[in-house]
């Protein structure tokens, strides 16, 4: 039977996540991987991408399935487990989907442990909140705010998943060139795949309707928030041609 909640480590990891959003705002930088890795001092230690994507996410998808794997049957079916299958499909994508596709480049070993400890904490977090602390009554399902969010979850998925396809196809296996990303969503912003994650989030937070969730969609907006800004921005940059008209996030307005 799944143990008493206890809601400390819920409230502290929602705060934390929280804070680390905020943290991305404040200093505006971005990391320096992908586009921005000439930035790195020479000589620093690497991964190649999909090794350091399929390390970064597998926690994220592992620790969840883990936790839900060692509690009983009674669990299936329930909007909980519902809620913690939609956040497990997005990083069984990320982690044996995307990360063996993706053509990026060498990923620097200590952003992946950064990034390897959020994923292990954000997993625990979102399902120990789940399996232990929420208690959803039957008529959830059809409740607006679970419909709505389960909706955008699905809707930005699918936005993520084409915008990742559009930005692969414009390099061919070991080419490290940049050029501009059109169709889909990239006709209106130059971070498509991450609105769509960002709407994902969002979806998920809605049909969730708590702390831990909502802490996450923030932690999202905010980092791949900035991280479409400086696309944007890098795009400008680099090429004299690139659609004025472009957005860095949200079409015809940001």
């Amino acid at each position: 039977m799944p143990v008493p909640c206890h809601q400390s480590p819920v409230l502290a990891g929602s705060v934390t996540l929280a804070t680390l959003g905020a943290l991305v705002l404040y200093l505006g930088k971005p990391s320096p991987y992908g586009k921005y890795s000439n930035s790195l001092a020479p000589g620093t230690p690497s991964l190649p991408a999909s090794a350091a994507w399929f390390l970064q996410e597998l926690p994220s998808f592992m620790v969840p399935a883990g936790i839900f794997a060692w509690q009983p049957h009674s669990l299936f079916g329930r909007p909980e487990t519902v809620l913690l299958g939609l956040f497990c499909s997005h990083y069984f994508y990320r982690t044996f989907i995307y990360s063996l596709l993706t053509r990026g480049r060498p990923f620097p070993a200590w952003i992946l442990f950064r990034a390897l400890v959020f994923c292990i904490g954000n997993g625990f977090l979102q399902a120990y909140y789940l399996i232990y602390c929420a208690e959803y009554p039957e008529e959830w399902y059809t409740d607006v705010r679970f419909s709505l969010g389960v909706f955008l979850f699905i809707l930005g998925m699918g936005i993520n998943v084409h915008s990742d396809y559009v930005l692969r196809q414009l390099r061919k296996p070991g080419e490290i060139i940049y050029k501009i990303p059109q169709g889909g969503l990239f006709t209106y912003v130059s971070g498509a795949n991450f609105l769509g994650e960002i709407i994902e989030w969002i979806g998920y937070a809605l049909a969730s309707w708590c702390l831990p969730a909502l802490a996450f969609a923030f932690f999202s907006l905010c980092f791949l928030g900035m991280r479409a800004f400086h696309h944007h921005r890098f795009y400008l940059k680099m090429f004299e041609d690139y659609p004025r008209s472009r957005k860095a996030l949200v079409p015809f307005i940001f």
